[in-house]
C-alpha cells in the first residue's frame, strides 16, 4: 500500500515509518526535517505549524491511506499545532482526494467539550473510579488546552466526511513493540495507564484495513 506518515519523525510517527516499511508499504514520509528519516522513504519536508498546503498535498496525493502522529513536543507550551496540522492535512487530502486517515489523540479527551459537541459526557465509559476522580482531573489541571486542542482536533475529523480513525492511548512509554495491547470502540481501557509508542504504532497500521474502525474512536492500553 501507499502510505503518507505525517510527523514522521516524532515518537509514534519513527515507528509507523519503521514498521510500515518493514511491512514492504511505500511511504511517504512528511517532516519539519526530513533529513532525519531513513533513505527508503520519500521524504517531504513540512512544517505543519506553518504549513505550505500544495507540498502538502503533493504528499498525500494518491495515498491508501494517511497516518498522523502529530502532537506537540511540549503539550504546555506547544499547544494547538494538532488542530492547526490536522486542518491542513485534511484540505490536503481532499484536494487530492484522499480519504482514509489515521490519527493519534489521548485517552484524557472523551469528557472534554469542542465546538460542535459542546455537551460531551461526564467520564469516559471505560474509566475505573481511580481514573475518573484521581487521575483525570489531575490531567486536565496539567494539560489543559493540549486536551482541547485534541478535542478540536477530533471534531475536526468527525465533520471532514473523511474516512477517519481516532486513537486514544494514555501515558506513552518507549518501551520496545510487544503486539500484545487491549483495544475497545469509543472507551478508554480500563486499567490501562500506559502503552508503547511502537504498540500504538502497529495498531494504527492494523486499522487500515479494518473497515469496522472507520468512524470510530479506539481506546488503546497494555
Amino acid at each position: 500500500m501507499r502510505l503518507t506518515v505525517i510527523a514522521a519523525t516524532g515518537g509514534i510517527g519513527r515507528h509507523l515509518v519503521a514498521q510500515a516499511v518493514a511491512a514492504g508499504h511505500e511511504v511517504t514520509a512528511v517532516a519539519r526535517r526530513p533529513r532525519e528519516l531513513p533513505d527508503d522513504v520519500r521524504a517531504v519536508a513540512v512544517d505543519l505549524a506553518r504549513p505550505d498546503l500544495a507540498v502538502l498535498t503533493s504528499a498525500v496525493r494518491g495515498a491508501d491511506a494517511v497516518l498522523s502522529a502529530l502532537g506537540p513536543r511540549n503539550p504546555r507550551a506547544d499547544a494547538g499545532i494538532t488542530s492547526q496540522g490536522t486542518r491542513a492535512v485534511i484540505s490536503a487530502m481532499l484536494g487530492a482526494h484522499a480519504r482514509r486517515i489515521v490519527i493519534v489523540s489521548a485517552a484524557p479527551v472523551g469528557p472534554v467539550p469542542a465546538p460542535g459537541h459542546p455537551k460531551p459526557p461526564r467520564h469516559d465509559p471505560g474509566d475505573g473510579f481511580f481514573m475518573r476522580y484521581l487521575g483525570m482531573p489531575l490531567t486536565h489541571a496539567m494539560f489543559r488546552r493540549h486536551y482541547a486542542d485534541l478535542a478540536v482536533t477530533e471534531q475536526l475529523l468527525r465533520d471532514s466526511g473523511l474516512e477517519w480513525t481516532i486513537s486514544r492511548p494514555p501515558k506513552l512509554t518507549d518501551k520496545p513493540l510487544t503486539g500484545r495491547y487491549r483495544t475497545a470502540l469509543n472507551r478508554n481501557i480500563r486499567g490501562g495507564f500506559s502503552v508503547p509508542r511502537a504498540d500504538v504504532a502497529h495498531h494504527m497500521l492494523a486499522t487500515i484495513n479494518q473497515p469496522g474502525t472507520v468512524e470510530q474512536v479506539i481506546g488503546i492500553a497494555s
